[in-house]
């Protein structure tokens, strides 16, 4: 979609897009060269200069009008994440509802926008200060929430006053299409926001042009770091988000039901493909352990696995066929490093989806830095059991991990939950919360090498990434002259 118009593609590069559930190819995907994104980008500078000149609470209307829109197509925009993802259709619900909520915080942007005025810093010397728009800025989106994770990033950079351009991932491609439809609708200038359908080819021609102000993406930490470097190099603004291995430590005093109920929503939820999910329990002493194995497992063994349109599905299928051997990979690989199954989600087929790629929920016990099963993001239904000892060598396994996207603690002790909360090298801390995601009005980002760059999304940071400082110093003529200066300006 380039300026509000579907534009095929003409390079003959075809990506295939698959029903995670049945394992059959349901579209065929153009994907975009250089070629392509140089007209998304035209489209953009040419849209970029009347939007951003068009007054902020005009930009914030369309917003307001967007939000509508969502909430009117929500059920069927929910089925497209179904049938492209995976994810059963609550959890796709969920996913638009926390996208909203980033919308409705930019329909506040005329308040977000207002700047700082300081009167008389001198004699007839006023001071201001103003944030305007970068002007074109590109996100680039994975392909576990295409609806949420773009909806971090574009609601807030458009009504800054930029123009955007998409680029979602392939694997699930259409909503970023029904997005740019729905902003049109919104009343949105064709030309602001722009979407690109592209492999490495299509990200590069993004990170190189020098059409464009500023990079947001969010993927796996390798990635991540190329991307920051690049559009880095490249000078570009940048805001990189990676991946996570996400402690939850127990504490000896938890609520163990509590736990165990944020665990299985946690671990396995979106079947485990998220960056904020929980992949390592950490339970304080061995009567700890015990007792949360004691009520876990039976949990997980009764995990109804099933497609996403099933009403009692809890979890669905993972994304594409490699996706899953690859988890089952590191599954393969935690045994042969001595970790302990002890419930196995591999080899689950279901009746009527034989050919769907479908994995259960997986629990590993005894496991420990070092192991591949540990140190490395798993990014499905496996949660791993490292015990500790005490508390202090609980929070050093988080703290010690080279990942610090999100970390959470259940304890009733408000000493300890402070202790944690202020020590914990992590972005975004639960105590009692297992997956920590700030609202919209607040920002989200990690630690260590789970972000690139200096910004988080949404929120406050979200608002400075998409715009830039001006600040100006005034003096109108009053006929007194007091002559040039050479030195550094002292105002008084």
């Amino acid at each position: 979609m380039i300026a509000g118009e579907p534009v095929p593609s003409r390079t003959g590069q075809v990506s295939e897009v698959y029903n995670p559930a049945t394992g059959k190819v349901t579209a065929r995907l153009g994907l975009a060269d250089a070629a392509e994104v140089e007209a998304a980008v035209a489209a953009a500078r040419r849209a970029a200069p009347g939007w951003a000149a068009t007054p902020p609470h005009v930009r914030a209307r369309v917003m307001f009008r967007l939000r509508d829109l969502i909430e009117r197509e929500a059920d069927r925009l929910a089925g497209i994440i179904t049938a492209e993802h995976g994810k059963v259709l609550s959890d796709a619900k969920g996913e638009l509802t926390r996208g909203l909520e980033v919308v409705e915080f930019a329909c506040g942007i005329p308040q977000l926008l207002k700047g700082e005025y300081s009167e008389a810093v001198g004699r007839g010397v006023d001071s201001v200060a103003i944030r305007q728009p970068l002007g074109v800025v590109a996100g680039i989106t994975p392909f576990n929430f295409p609806a949420m994770v773009p909806m971090w990033m574009f609601p807030v950079a458009i009504a800054c006053g930029n123009a955007f351009i998409l680029k979602p991932s392939e694997r699930d491609p259409s909503l970023g299409n029904e997005l740019a439809l729905l902003l049109r609708e919104a009343g949105l200038p064709d030309g602001v926001f722009n979407v690109v359908h592209g492999g490495k080819a299509a990200v590069d021609a993004l990170l190189d042009h020098p059409g464009v102000d500023a990079i947001s993406f969010v993927g796996s930490t390798p990635i991540a770091e190329y991307v920051h470097h690049r559009a880095s190099a490249n000078n570009k603004r940048v805001q990189a988000l990676g991946g996570a291995k996400n402690h939850m430590i127990v504490m000896p005093d938890a609520d163990m039901d509590q736990a165990v109920d944020a665990l299985m929503g946690a671990a396995f939820g979106s079947a485990g493909e998220r960056c904020m999910a929980v992949s390592v329990a950490v339970p304080v002493g061995e009567p700890t352990a015990a007792a949360l194995i004691e009520r876990l497992l039976p949990r997980v063994r009764a995990l109804k696995v099933g497609p996403g349109t099933d009403p009692e599905a809890e979890m669905g299928p993972l994304v594409t066929r490699a996706h899953r051997d690859k988890v089952a990979g590191y599954i393969d690989a935690g045994l042969a490093e001595g970790a302990e199954l002890l419930v196995d989600g591999r080899g689950l087929t279901l009746q009527g989806y034989e050919e769907g790629f479908y994995l259960g929920g997986t629990v590993l016990d005894r496991v420990r830095p070092g192991m591949k099963v540990y140190d490395e993001e798993i990014f499905g239904p496996v949660l791993s059991i490292a015990r500790a000892g005490d508390f202090e060598a609980a929070l050093k396994l988080a703290n010690d991990h080279e990942f610090g996207n999100g970390a959470a603690i259940f304890t009733r002790d408000g000493d300890v939950a402070q202790s944690f909360l202020s020590r914990v090298k992590a972005g975004m801390v639960g105590v009692n919360v297992p997956i920590p995601v700030p609202m919209a009005f607040h920002s989200f980002g990690g630690w260590k090498r789970s972000l690139f760059g200096d910004y988080h999304v949404h929120g406050p940071e979200g608002v400075r990434f998409y715009t830039r400082l001006k600040t100006g110093t005034l003096r109108w003529p009053t006929g007194i002259r007091a002559g040039a200066s050479f030195t550094m300006p002292v105002l008084g």
